[in-house]
């Protein structure tokens, strides 16, 4: 049997059902099978806007050719009585816990907050209230901030090929679509991620892993330069091996790790606003058309460089909402979300500066300087109103430095309140954004005609553990940060990936 990979375009209405009638017209293959390697939206014409497919092709007809190997990770299997805790559900900390357990090993998965079905109820009371819950909210609880999210998973990180193939795998096993293997830019959506996140849960308890939800980690316990305990709301966990894998919002966690001595070191990161525009200005920016049938909703990334100092958005979010993302409540930052179908009126997108604190501040500073600050600023977001209304601006008066009188309909659960951005954000930060919006204006027909909401300072950490490059872990020799908590990781795939090495790095020691 040969094979063979074929390029194929095809009108955006085009029926992947139609898919094996196009392959014989173009091939001339009467018996064949076929699988999709690659999909992609070429809009680059907006007159001629397609899908482009690659296919591979398997036929007897064919006599030249052989079926690609995709790689997968090899999970080896141990015999040990030995105790890992994880602290953490998100993408890092469930991916390195179905592995490890996969493996064999006795594994405890400590979530904060709740599972994900009583996480949804308290968000939901909170936006209908501004009831904020500590345990539950869209940073802290089952899965994750990426459980509410538009479920991205792209990812620039190189050499995790084998590591992406399981982690697919493991979402389409648990209920994700199929394409996401496919497609250039896959993504789940929130509503699927609900189940797919239950359904990961389900598979590691099947392998025989423990899950405390409700349950907050305050402390360890290290002798002869190893965690022995994890001192927790519900009582002590003995340890052979702890893996930190919070995300990067919890912020008294990290200043509980720094005081018994883990290492860490500052890094660059960003901060901005979320820019929200009306979907249909985006789909007429991006199509030269409202809607495009077959297509869900126009996206966008754009990057500009403003005195060497970047500017970009970011987790842009087709269709979706701006929600308000805070991880405490004294604080005031938002995110987007979408729905798998990207269906809403609304497009939203992180706009964001990129910041050295040394070079901003003048100094070197500290990692529990840079933590300090950064919470500081996501406090004085929430002094604006003492609630969680955002601090919004349109971005055409950002622009000419004036302040917004009223607001459009949005798509934010709270209120909209007008004030000056340069009260709070840096002025070098607010000199970036002008000039970087300006040239965003320049490559999106209409950008200027959107709101700029909230803060936005999630993007990455201002903190990056320091850690064995081989063997991933700190300077305590069973103590792990992973994922976005590690600062080496960014988004579910990458953050996914790092709690699989960091998994593999445990293994090699037992």
């Amino acid at each position: 049997m040969g094979y063979k990979e074929l390029e194929i375009r095809v009108p955006v209405q085009f029926s992947e059902d139609e898919i094996k009638k196009h392959i014989r017209k173009i091939s001339k293959l009467t018996d064949f099978n076929f699988q999709i390697l690659r999909k992609s939206l070429d809009a680059r014409n907006k007159k001629h806007i397609c899908w482009q497919y690659r296919v591979g092709v398997s036929s007897d007809e064919l006599k030249h050719g052989a079926e690609p190997v995709f790689e997968f990770i090899e999970i080896p299997h141990k015999n040990s009585k030995h105790k890992v805790v994880i602290v953490g559900s998100g993408p890092a900390g469930i991916f390195a816990g179905l592995l490890l357990a996969e493996a064999g090993i006795k594994v405890t998965i400590i979530e904060r907050g709740s599972k994900v079905a009583k996480r949804r109820h308290s968000i939901e009371h909170f936006e209908r209230t501004q009831d904020f819950d500590p345990k539950n909210n869209y940073a802290f609880g089952e899965g994750g901030a990426g459980t509410f999210s538009d479920g991205k998973l792209t990812s620039r990180t190189k050499g995790i090929s084998k590591e992406r193939n399981y982690i697919y795998h493991c979402f389409v096993e648990a209920g994700a679509p199929s394409e996401i293997v496919y497609m250039t830019h896959p993504h789940l959506g929130s509503d699927n991620l609900f189940s797919i996140t239950s359904n990961l849960r389900a598979k590691f308890e099947a392998l025989g892993g423990t899950f405390l939800f409700d349950t907050l980690v305050q402390n360890i316990t290290i002798q002869d330069n190893k965690v022995v305990k994890v001192l927790t709301s519900k009582g002590d966990l003995d340890a052979d091996f702890v893996v930190f894998a919070t995300g990067h919002s919890a912020t008294e966690t990290f200043r509980m790790l720094i005081s018994k001595g883990v290492p860490f070191q500052t890094k660059n990161f960003a901060i901005g606003m979320r820019a929200e525009h009306h979907q249909e200005l985006i789909n007429n920016a991006q199509w030269g058309v409202s809607r495009l049938p077959g297509v869900k909703a126009a996206e966008y990334r754009l990057t500009a460089s403003i005195d060497q100092q970047p500017f970009y958005s970011f987790c842009m979010c087709p269709g979706g909402i701006v929600v308000p993302a805070t991880a405490y409540a004294n604080s005031n930052i938002v995110n987007g979300m979408s729905l798998y179908r990207r269906n809403g009126r609304f497009a939203n997108a992180a706009v964001v500066a990129g910041i050295n604190l040394n070079a901003l501040l003048g100094r070197e500073i500290s990692v529990s300087e840079a933590i300090d600050w950064l919470e500081k600023l996501e406090q004085g977001f929430f002094t604006v109103s003492e609630n969680f209304n955002a601090p919004s601006i349109k971005i055409a008066d950002f622009m000419l430095g004036k302040t917004t009188q009223s607001f459009p309909e949005s798509s934010y659960p709270f209120s909209l309140n007008s004030f000056d951005p340069a009260s709070l954000l840096p002025k070098q930060v607010i000199s970036t954004m002008k000039q970087g919006l300006n040239q965003f204006t320049n490559k999106l027909f209409g950008y200027e005609q959107g709101i700029l909401i909230g803060l936005e300072s999630k993007t990455s950490s201002p903190v990056q553990a320091i850690r064995d490059k081989e063997k991933l872990n700190s300077k305590f020799q069973n103590l792990y940060i992973a994922g976005e908590a590690s600062g080496w990781a960014g988004g579910i795939i990458s953050s996914a990936a790092d709690g699989l090495k960091v998994a593999f790095a445990l293994l090699n020691k037992i």
